[in-house]
């Protein structure tokens, strides 16, 4: 409850919230199955509000704790295979001294039905209007049917050769997928150091700036590190830069696993500059990420058109302070894990308009994975029914330039 309350009244990442509202679990266990109860909650939201609204002569208030333990009581009686004296006994304490009849009457009501939730969740509604806007319908029920499965697990090699032992399905070289619930830690090359968790997405930015052959380049939000370790593996002379210590942190910690090189700095972007142009620049902007809802469903519930605006703003700020710092005839790679025009498109024509020492360098199909179409003019925007039947990818926009 602590954790819906996180994410829907406060409009916190549920990940970050984990810490706080789990903090009497000692077991990790059970923190994992708070996290999966809270996760499949946001994924059905819109659902079993319906089936709660159904089943009440007057609509509970959204954030009333009984409706609350109706969500969690719900997901895991239709959605986790819990049994239902175990959903409903675990959630009713949540509402000592208050509507317990309300909420046993409720959940009796629409287990004793037979309810069932649809095989492909809604979306949140305020969502699928902006996205059919932006993309079409296709694209909202695409969105829906990747809703649906929480997504495999991506690895990303340090070579192009996965090592023995592991079995998988490769999409494109240095690339491997796994099905999702696997222990990470057991994985055979975990240990050392010879891949990392990465979706085939957020793979690409780094893979557009080839061979580093030791050029010098500029990871820039760079924190937990993916891109940086596929940009050192490849041979860059690469600093990685982020804000954020504590998840410079986990990047040093995964640097030493796979006994890459890397220069790592502490430092907002906006304030921070290097003392020389270099090769190449990779700008994964800090953005709404709606584009990993399938991972993250808590996205579709906290990020709102003002959030959006306001995140566009700061993307075409640092976009304009980071171009100075390609050098003349070098590259810039420009990314977003989000699903809004005014996050990708946008930025990148406004930049376009602002810089012309800047020229896009197509995407090529052969650079990406089969079922990844670069648009004519060059740029690869990634949408839900990207790799569809395969297991799809996180959303993206990317964009290559060079300078003159």
């Amino acid at each position: 409850m602590r954790l819906l309350d996180a994410v829907l009244r406060k409009g916190l990442p549920l990940e970050a919230a984990l810490d706080t509202a789990a903090r009497e679990l000692d077991r990790p266990d059970d923190r994992a199955f708070a996290h999966a109860i809270a996760a499949e909650t946001l994924r059905r939201l819109a659902d079993l509000d319906a089936l709660i609204d159904g089943a009440t002569h007057k609509p509970l208030p959204d954030d009333s704790k009984a409706r609350s333990a109706l969500r969690i009581a719900l997901v895991q009686a239709l959605a986790m295979d819990t049994p239902h004296h175990a959903a409903i006994s675990t959630v009713l304490p949540l509402v000592d001294g208050g509507p317990r009849r309300l909420v046993h009457g409720v959940f009796s009501a629409v287990t004793k039905s037979k309810a069932t939730l649809p095989e492909l969740p809604s979306l949140p509604g305020y969502v699928a209007s902006r996205w059919e806007k932006a993309w079409g319908g296709e694209i909202v029920e695409e969105a829906a049917a990747a809703l649906a499965v929480p997504p495999p697990l991506d690895l990303t090699f340090a070579s192009q050769d996965p090592p023995e032992g592991l079995a998988g399905t490769s999409l494109m070289p240095g690339h491997l997928r796994l099905e999702r619930g696997v222990a990470v830690a057991s994985l055979a090359g975990y240990g050392e150091g010879h891949w990392w968790v990465q979706d085939i997405s957020a793979s690409i930015p780094a893979r557009l700036l080839g061979p580093g052959k030791g050029r010098t380049a500029l990871d820039l939000c760079a924190a937990p590190g993916g891109k940086t370790m596929q940009l050192a593996s490849a041979g860059f002379d690469v600093t990685a830069v982020d804000s954020s210590q504590s998840r410079l942190e986990r990047l040093a910690e995964n640097l030493k696993r796979t006994g890459l090189k890397a220069k790592v700095q502490t430092a907002d972007v906006m304030k921070w500059q290097p003392k020389s142009p270099v090769d190449v620049v990779l700008l994964d902007a800090p953005c709404s990420a709606t584009g990993i809802f399938r991972r993250h469903p808590d996205v579709l519930h906290r990020v709102r058109p003002r959030a959006i605006a306001d995140l566009s703003a700061g993307q075409k700020a640092m976009l304009a302070r980071v171009a100075d710092w390609v050098k003349p005839g070098g590259m810039l790679v420009y990314s977003v894990c989000s699903l809004e025009p005014e996050e990708g498109e946008q930025v990148l024509d406004a930049f376009l308009a602002s810089r012309p020492d800047f020229r896009i360098d197509p995407i090529a199909a052969g650079e990406v994975a089969t079922g990844m179409l670069p648009r004519e003019t060059g740029e690869l925007r990634i949408l839900p029914d990207a790799l569809a039947g395969k297991g799809g990818a996180d959303g993206f926009f990317i964009a290559r330039m060079t300078r003159s």
